[in-house]
């Protein structure tokens, strides 16, 4: 069966970081492009980053560049998104998902086939 788990969410200060881990099961994260998504409540999913299956190569959506780092250990079969300058804007449910493997840079929700069940992140002083 295959299983995306998201992990590392949690309650951060303005200005924090925090490492949000999605760990698979039951296939190789790296025969997939693996995105980043976040949803806040009463908004629709934003498309943060994903990372390329064939090549490493990533994408980063304008609201996140330069504060976002997504990177992949295939030994651990697991993609990261180290997250920092964290400011209220953030708070929402993160979720990874996977997709065809030449999908990144498209960040349409709708293209990705499996999807972790989201850890939520809340940023507060």
């Amino acid at each position: 069966q295959l299983q995306l788990v998201e992990s590392g969410g949690g309650l951060v200060q303005p200005g924090g970081s925090l490492r949000l881990s999605c760990a698979a099961s039951g296939f190789t994260l790296d025969d997939y492009t693996i995105g980043w998504f976040r949803q806040a409540p009463g908004k629709e999913r934003e498309g943060l980053s994903c990372i390329s299956s064939n090549d490493g190569g990533t994408y980063y959506a304008d609201s996140v560049k330069g504060r976002f780092t997504i990177s992949r250990d295939n030994a651990k079969n697991t993609v990261y998104l180290q997250v920092s300058s964290l400011k209220p804007d953030d708070i929402a449910v993160y979720y990874c998902a996977a997709g065809p493997r030449e999908l990144c840079p498209i960040m349409v929700f709708r293209l990705y086939d499996y999807w972790g069940q989201g850890t939520q992140v809340t940023v507060s002083s």
